[in-house]
């Protein structure tokens, strides 16, 4: 059953068809704001991948991809989960070089999303990776592209407050970083979801760094695939919602793999025999530039900077009977 909590008191600042033209106001603004920030470009994605490439994004390992079968090649291919592995050999084979980047409009199916205020079981993103030297591999340099997408963030949320004036978002431009392990560490007897919301209350603007590695008491912060970010190098940038009142994910990223630590988490994830897939390959040989990258949710930017308390308020998708009773006493219109 979806999980739909109504926050008390609330009501949209913005009709339908206001809405409608202010999520292309937020899209244009922001594809705008970051390309300029990370010297992107933006390239035609894939809906789906050969599942035999080892492109696909296995998330935590357990969700189940949508699959189909192709009549003309008799192949199978699998819709996208996201397109953190595609997006590093697009780069190799467009001719792309050091300091220069793609993004992209990515589309995908989680049929195993657990629904919720923020969860859908469709998912829009811009995925986008840029090529780093070597040196470039530290949180330092992390660090600084994470600045760089708060402050498109914010630069975009004022854009809107200027134009639509009763939208009510405030965000702060000041980063706090702080590990996985210190939350654990400052909150050991609360659920990793807990510690974020304990965290972003007072800091409201964060990067949590270390995700997919173990941590001290034996558990993950959260799962991360060990084919793509450097778990010692990656990390989610989370805002708080004032809206919903909880600590608000908008991007999960991090600077990727390259061959040591690759080969290090596929033996830490029990997966070794990845390393015969064409990407790992790749990968391994050194046929593959060094990248930072991420995805930055569309609908998640659009609802954090319209003050909305549900996904479904700036996206379509499917939801459970009880959630559309739920949303239609509360007057919530879910498109």
């Amino acid at each position: 059953m979806s999980k739909f909590i109504v926050p008390k008191d609330y009501t949209s600042s913005l009709t339908p068809y206001e809405t409608q033209t202010a999520i292309g106001l937020i899209k244009r603004s922001f594809e705008l704001s970051l390309c300029q920030a990370l010297n992107l470009k933006r390239a035609s994605a894939p809906l789906f991948v050969d599942n035999m490439r080892g492109l696909n994004d296995d998330l935590n390992g357990v969700e189940r991809p949508v699959s189909f079968e192709i009549k003309e090649t008799g192949e199978n291919a699998e819709v996208v989960h996201s397109l953190a592995k595609w997006k590093r050999l697009a780069l190799k084979e467009y001719g792309f070089h050091e300091g220069e980047g793609i993004y992209t409009d990515m589309n995908a199916i989680r049929r195993d999303e657990e629904l919720d205020n923020l969860h859908s079981v469709y998912v829009d993103q811009w995925d986008w990776e840029r090529i780093i030297t070597r040196e470039d591999r530290n949180l330092d340099f992390l660090k600084g592209i994470v600045q760089k997408i708060v402050d498109c963030v914010v630069d975009t949320s004022e854009i809107i407050t200027k134009v639509y004036p009763n939208v009510r978002c405030q965000l702060s431009r000041n980063v706090t970083f702080v590990t996985a392990q210190e939350l654990e560490d400052m909150f050991p007897g609360l659920t990793p979801k807990e510690r974020e919301n304990e965290f972003l209350r007072e800091h409201k603007t964060a990067f949590i760094i270390g995700i997919g590695d173990t941590l001290k008491s034996g558990s993950k912060h959260d799962g991360r695939a060990p084919d793509y970010d450097d778990w010692s190098l990656n990390g989610d940038i989370l805002m708080w919602n004032e809206t919903l009142g909880c600590a608000f994910e908008l991007s999960s990223m991090g600077i990727r793999v390259d061959a040591e630590s690759l080969k290090a988490q596929l033996k830490k994830a029990g997966c070794e025999w990845r390393s015969g897939l064409e990407f790992h390959k790749m990968l391994l040989s050194g046929d593959l530039p060094l990248t930072i990258g991420g995805g930055i949710g569309q609908s998640r930017l659009c609802m954090l900077l319209l003050g909305k308390a549900h996904i479904g308020e700036v996206q379509v998708s499917i939801w459970g009977k009880d959630t559309m009773e739920t949303a239609e006493k509360a007057g919530i219109k879910l498109l």
